[in-house]
């Protein structure tokens, strides 16, 4: 198609596709918000593949987590997800279209996503919790913060949602980093909410209390939490199971305890 998008990487691969007859068929036959198929990537010039013959599907209204060891793949499955890399073989599907056929601006548009590093930009708490929603007023920033854990040392502050945050966040702790930068994500509308190991600096119970929260707030969303710590993923409705970029185990948490030796 020709216009402002013509000479853009995207509209290239996506003119690509639908010439081909890719896109056209590109649809999955599922009602899964997010569908991964046989799905392999590495980095340019590695030998090894990152993943391999990554197949699974999340569904709105659903928890999936994914965990295992350092190295194993997570952050990597989030990073296709997102666009950021483009899978060697296999297909990703958001709503039964192919990525490779959105613009990957539009892409992201519907996905609140929580980096494994959490960075905070200069300017106040309030500007920040409005990156992703301009139009957010203080009632949503509050809420996105009582659902964080955040909203008892924001409010402690003298200067409250208007206290200046340093540069890259310097003046608040790990953990009070990582609740801000969950609450931002939550002030944005969106599919489906990425986090990933979005919950590592914090302690067990704030880290309980925030997970029972964001069940309740976004029960109609879907969820992937990428994590470490098993206490993070106990209660997903579903756990892909990690090791050496393939998939060894997938089910519940007692299934798992079951049927998984690497869980």
């Amino acid at each position: 198609e020709s216009g402002k998008e013509s000479g853009s990487p995207d509209s290239f691969l996506c003119y690509f596709l639908r010439f081909s007859g890719s896109c056209n068929a590109s649809c999955n036959g599922t009602n899964a918000k997010i569908s991964f198929q046989h799905v392999t990537f590495r980095y340019q010039q590695a030998e090894e593949a990152v993943l391999t013959d990554i197949s699974f599907e999340l569904y709105a209204g659903q928890t999936l987590a994914i965990i295992g060891g350092t190295g194993s793949g997570k952050s990597t499955i989030a990073n296709l997800l997102l666009r950021f890399y483009e899978a060697e073989s296999g297909q990703i599907f958001f709503d039964g279209m192919d990525i490779r056929c959105m613009e990957a601006s539009k892409l992201r548009e519907k996905i609140a996503y929580v980096p494994q590093k959490a960075f905070l930009f200069s300017g106040s708490i309030a500007d920040n919790l409005r990156y992703g929603q301009k139009e957010a007023d203080l009632a949503q920033m509050k809420r996105a913060a009582e659902i964080a854990q955040a909203a008892d040392f924001i409010e402690a502050l003298p200067n409250g949602y208007d206290t200046l945050v340093a540069q890259g966040g310097d003046n608040f702790s790990g953990g009070q980093k990582q609740r801000l930068a969950i609450a931002r994500a939550l002030v944005k509308p969106a599919d489906i909410y990425v986090f990933d190991d979005s919950f590592s600096a914090l302690d067990y119970k704030t880290d309980a209390k925030l997970r029972r929260a964001l069940q309740q707030f976004l029960k109609d969303a879907a969820l992937l939490i990428v994590a470490q710590r098993i206490n993070t993923i106990i209660d997903a409705d579903k756990i892909i199971v990690l090791h050496e970029g393939k998939i060894v185990g997938l089910g519940t948490h007692q299934e798992l305890l079951q049927n998984c030796d690497v869980y």
